[in-house]
């Protein structure tokens, strides 16, 4: 069986968090990050905020959310990445997790501000 690229890995990863690790034979451990993505998503009604935003109903998106479940999705969805990302092959570069570390940290706060940044009386 051929080894995963990074990039395969990534991008499958970015897909649904979970098929990084299946596509890695990490069967227990993608099942248990899909597993957690459909919780957090359903939990959090994130694709009805996704859904009424795409409609122009941005404080819609803002009522049916819940922000306390929807806080933990870019660690999950982050972690899952770098997880496929690192055990894709053997040599995994020093620091390699920055970027998902930081991109995780940064959702996370902008979702905490998300309501409340306006520019112009239009929310961002």
């Amino acid at each position: 069986m051929r080894k995963t690229t990074k990039l395969e890995a990534v991008l499958w990863s970015v897909a649904l968090p979970g098929f990084g690790q299946l596509l890695n034979g990490q069967l227990i451990k993608g099942l248990t990050f899909i597993f957690l993505e459909f919780l957090i998503n359903t939990k959090s009604s994130f694709n009805h905020a996704i859904l009424y935003s795409f409609l122009g109903q941005i404080n819609k998106a803002f009522e049916v959310v819940n922000y306390q479940w929807l806080m933990f999705y870019p660690c999950v969805y982050m972690y899952a990445m770098y997880d496929a990302y690192k055990y894709s092959t053997k040599n995994t570069p020093y620091l390699s997790f920055l970027p998902f570390v930081s991109s995780a940290y940064t959702v996370t706060v902008g979702l905490m501000y998300s309501s409340k940044l306006q520019f112009r009386d239009v929310l961002l």
